[in-house]
């Protein structure tokens, strides 16, 4: 007797955990289909972005009603082209890309809403050991730069425009696709690279190499990874956009009010091929110099910055105008 009302209680509770599981799978899917789905086509996937997937991973988004999918996407000119055919619904890459794309005549061209970095955030790497480098030890010396014309070569070239070191004077190769630059390095082509973290601190973890100085140091604040939608998307999601603009900033809050160990801790997830220790000097590199915005306000004097260089290198012809490609988003 007490052994089937031992059996006719198990049952019950397996009935009951079924039913709580049930419940709480089906809760959760009707939560996640509450949310508004954006796909994000970033550049490269970086600590560099530290704000960015610090407010992936503590929720901020969906605390703002919105999921995101990030979806790498290699080259300034491809996340533009994705975001132009509506394969995503927002293009993460530097804002020249947009510039190019209303100077093509494009009608319904890119408008940057919101920014997170402020300068270059490229580290040199040396195949040789140089102590106390300078900008004047790459004279007479290959150095891998990536693609002409992206934000990548413009802040190198204006890093030695400011340094007064002769571009002529570096054998500056923009063959190599942004993607391939670690592979080519490795396979024994140039003196130097600039590369973006993690790839850096990997190819000196690995033996080939030594990082001897930060492009952004030299090159000076401009509004150098921001996030841009298409003009008729923006106007029709403005709403959605700009509650992705408060978990953006609540991101860049974040990194700024933490340590480089907190952060690194935060964002492991996003690197689940880096040690803490790594992505903590990574973030602390970042962090030391300055690289991300306070909030995502991209001014009218730093992407006049951004004109200058792009008119310096003969890029575009005259300025473009900061309200057409410029909507901020963001609200104090």
């Amino acid at each position: 007797m007490k052994r089937k009302i031992c059996e006719i209680l198990l049952g019950i509770l397996i009935i009951l955990i079924i039913l709580i599981s049930y419940f709480k799978i089906t809760n959760s899917n009707k939560k996640t289909d509450d949310l508004t789905k954006l796909k994000i086509a970033e550049v490269t996937h970086s600590a560099f972005y530290a704000p960015l997937y610090a407010a992936k991973e503590l929720g901020y988004f969906k605390d703002n009603g919105i999921d995101i999918e990030l979806i790498l996407t290699s080259g300034a000119d491809k996340v533009a082209a994705a975001v132009l055919s509506n394969d995503v619904e927002i293009g993460f890459a530097g804002p020249e890309s947009a510039i190019y794309v209303y100077n093509g005549g494009e009608e319904d061209y890119l408008v940057t809403f919101a920014g997170l970095t402020k300068r270059d955030g490229q580290f040199i790497v040396s195949r040789e050991k140089i102590t106390n480098f300078t900008l004047n030890d790459l004279k007479g010396k290959e150095i891998l730069a990536g693609r002409t014309g992206g934000m990548p070569i413009l802040n190198f070239q204006n890093a030695l425009k400011n340094e007064n070191v002769d571009s002529k004077s570096i054998n500056i190769n923009t063959s190599i696709e942004f993607a391939a630059l670690s592979g080519t390095f490795v396979a024994g082509v140039g003196d130097f690279v600039n590369l973006f973290e993690p790839n850096a601190t990997n190819l000196v973890k690995q033996g080939y190499g030594y990082i001897v100085g930060n492009i952004g140091a030299y090159s000076g604040e401009v509004p150098y990874t921001a996030f841009y939608a298409r003009k008729s998307f923006l106007n029709n999601n403005e709403d959605t956009l700009k509650k992705f603009t408060k978990a953006l900033n609540q991101g860049l809050t974040y990194v700024r009010n933490n340590s480089p160990e907190t952060i690194a801790q935060t964002i492991l997830p996003q690197f689940p091929d880096i040690s803490l220790t790594d992505l903590t000097t990574i973030v602390d590199n970042y962090k030391t110099y300055d690289s991300w915005l306070d909030n995502p306000y991209i001014t009218e004097e730093s992407y006049k910055n951004l004109e200058d260089i792009m008119l310096s290198d003969n890029l575009i012809d005259d300025y473009v105008p900061y309200n057409e490609l410029i909507k901020n988003l963001y609200n104090e």
